[in-house]
């Protein structure tokens, strides 16, 4: 990250005409009734017609934001950007513990996983935690061939079976898809479970060209944890995994802090 990078943040002045531009399109309007007709005090507003009062963001996720605006931009910057959490600290001068929490927030407001893998797919489980601390879960990640369309499932065991390999095929996979696995004896069988057509490499004999792709894939997800968070604990590896699919499958959303609040910042009345 170069020092270019950094100065290219934008003023506080410019990021609330952003913010304006996002939460409210061309005119400012009443999130309680819709109104046009409001009044502005010092980055306060007020509705003529129901007379409710709103500010930039009071009816968005972000109401009760404490931080500065330049400082929450940078925050938002360094995710974007997957700079890893201990230098965000550093460029933020946040702590670590604010760090994860906000990354954590980001993350949340990610649309959810509605991904449907079709056509040819490739299909692989991976492991992750400790097995002697009782923390090791199984994920399923199914990649469709030729495209960035990603699927997981992540099952709370250490060992899956075959029914949680049906699971995912009921779930994520459409009939008709062709689908390319591993020899693990929990994917033998599969057409009997799903209407699709099973194939699959043997590891062993050196067999992996019907599985390149998604290994490849589990090899990009456990570089990213580590270099950006360093660990992954048992609770946040939904969270983690969602994250990774998401930025794999819509790296046009990443491109900006203001490519991510487009599509994440809406007006949420407030109760």
């Amino acid at each position: 990250m170069s020092m270019y990078q950094l100065t290219q943040i934008p003023s506080e002045a410019q990021i609330r005409k952003l913010l304006r531009r996002v939460v409210f399109g061309s005119t400012i309007h009443c999130p309680l009734c819709s109104s046009r007709k409001t009044t502005n005090f010092e980055g306060r507003f007020r509705c003529k017609k129901c007379r409710g009062r709103f500010s930039l963001l009071s009816h968005t996720w972000l109401a009760h934001l404490r931080l500065p605006l330049p400082q929450f931009w940078l925050v938002l910057w360094c995710w974007t950007e997957q700079i890893p959490v201990k230098q965000t600290a550093r460029l933020t001068h946040l702590s670590l513990v604010t760090i994860y929490h906000w990354f954590e927030v980001l993350r949340s407001k990610l649309p959810e996983d509605q991904e449907l893998l079709e056509h040819l797919i490739q299909l692989d489980e991976a492991y992750f935690g400790s097995k002697s601390k009782n923390t090791l879960r199984a994920l399923f990640v199914g990649k469709q061939v030729d495209s960035k369309k990603l699927a997981y499932k992540i099952v709370n065991k250490s060992y899956p079976v075959r029914e949680d390999a049906w699971d995912f095929l009921r779930q994520k996979v459409a009939p008709e898809t062709q689908v390319a696995t591993d020899g693990a004896k929990i994917y033998r069988g599969m057409e009997k479970w799903w209407p699709v057509t099973h194939s699959y490499d043997l590891h062993r004999k050196f067999e992996f060209e019907q599985t390149s792709e998604i290994e490849g894939v589990f090899g990009c997800l456990r570089t990213f944890i580590r270099r950006m968070y360093h660990h992954v604990s048992c609770d946040k590896l939904p969270g983690l995994v969602h994250e990774f699919c998401f930025r794999f499958s819509h790296p046009e959303m990443f491109e900006s802090p203001y490519q991510y609040l487009l599509i994440t910042l809406r007006l949420v009345p407030l109760s």
